[in-house]
């Protein structure tokens, strides 16, 4: 399959750095079941083949517009269900996998695009860029981890405001408020998520993954356990061959060439 029988396209753009880019343009890559399945296997093949950096992206004048409403409503309400939680298992796939991931908001990041981008690690967009959790428009609430992920990022008021209203934000509110980690012209967006995106995927996957998983796993404990989880992961990094290879890179004054499978260390 080719072009748009394809709902995700995965690609490798450079070493350790794998693309998942939704592929459904024309509807503005609404949340199909087939597209959600994508995704799904998408995240599952980054994993496989221990990718330094997942990268989320979509085509179009859009990175996800969320649920597809129209597929949505010809269902019944076992089926709603159904396609609303398989929605928040693929948010909950994004946030669990032990690589950093990336979200680039080309367009459009409404309902549960936004929540995907929001279960991502670090978020990017387009100076166009529209962001929000606009389920209220239609008598809903957000469903894959927008009203807990939410108010972590931005604090309960703004979330609030965001989510009663129903109405997005550009991408400089989105950056003052921190939902977002910079903004890019929309022609230079591509090329500076790439940019970035090859320099987290070269340094230590080991590294990385601890990292992940102590700063996550510390959020939801007290300070004295999230130090204890800090110190346990430093006495994995500190016996491991990545950091051997970096002191003796630094002495010799060269790049480190690091495990390239070290990803699922410590999960």
């Amino acid at each position: 399959m080719t072009g748009i029988d394809v709902p995700v396209v995965v690609d490798w753009p450079t070493d350790g750095v794998c693309r998942l880019r939704l592929n459904n343009p024309e509807r503005l890559n609404a949340l199909s079941g087939a597209m959600i399945a994508a995704l799904r296997a998408g995240i599952e093949s980054a994993e496989r083949k221990a990718a330094g950096i997942l990268v989320l992206a979509g085509a179009g004048r859009a990175f996800c517009a969320g649920a597809d409403l129209k597929e949505r409503r010809a269902l019944d309400d076992a089926g709603k269900l159904a396609h609303n939680r398989s929605i928040a298992a693929t948010a909950d796939a994004l946030a669990e996998a032990p690589m950093p991931t990336l979200a680039v908001l080309n367009g459009l990041a409404l309902g549960g695009g936004c929540e995907l981008a929001l279960a991502c690690d670090m978020r990017i967009a387009a100076g166009s860029a529209s962001i929000g959790l606009t389920e209220a428009r239609i008598g809903a609430i957000p469903g894959a981890g927008g009203t807990q992920r939410l108010p972590r990022l931005i604090g309960t008021g703004r979330a609030f405001q965001m989510m009663y209203g129903g109405e997005p934000v550009d991408a400089e509110t989105a950056l003052d408020w921190g939902l977002v980690n910079a903004v890019f012209e929309d022609d230079r967006l591509e090329g500076e998520a790439l940019r970035f995106s090859s320099r987290v995927a070269s340094r230590s996957r080991q590294a990385s993954s601890l990292l992940k998983r102590t700063v996550r796993q510390g959020m939801d404990r007290t300070l004295a356990e999230g130090l204890e989880l800090e110190r346990q992961a430093v006495m994995q990094v500190l016996a491991s061959e990545d950091y051997a290879e970096g002191l003796a890179a630094f002495a010799m004054k060269r790049p480190p060439t690091f495990n390239k499978v070290g990803n699922k260390v410590g999960q």
